[in-house]
């Protein structure tokens, strides 16, 4: 199980620290997936920076527990976003299936952001 935790480690730290940085290169990109009724660039900004510092974590021992949950948190709170961006006529990921396919895949970033969480 080290191995994978380790593995898991890697993938998520470099996905997240680089997700976070296209908020920033490609801001525009991110607008569909944040409501109309929120500032869009301070959103995106804040949740970029927010992703760059936890996917960070995951390549430091002392704080990986901690950037695990905040993953879990994060991917929490993103996951009623997925699904209202499913309900709508153009999903901003581009297509009803990539919208349909997100749901799960969610489910299981959870998943093994808690397994680094209970192995950290």
């Amino acid at each position: 199980m080290d191995i994978l935790i380790i593995i898991l480690r890697i993938i998520f730290g470099l996905f997240f620290a680089y997700a976070g940085f296209m908020h920033f290169k490609k801001p525009k990109f991110f607008n569909g997936f944040i409501p109309n009724f929120l500032p869009k660039l301070t959103v995106n900004y804040v949740f970029g920076f927010i992703e760059i510092i936890l996917g960070i974590g995951f390549f430091l021992n002392q704080i990986t527990k901690s950037a695990a949950l905040g993953v879990f948190v994060l991917l929490l709170l993103f996951l009623p976003i997925h699904i209202w961006d499913l309900t709508k006529k153009r999903p901003a990921i581009g297509s009803k299936k990539l919208a349909i396919i997100r749901i799960p895949l969610q489910f299981l970033l959870m998943y093994c952001t808690y397994l680094i969480y209970i192995n950290s």
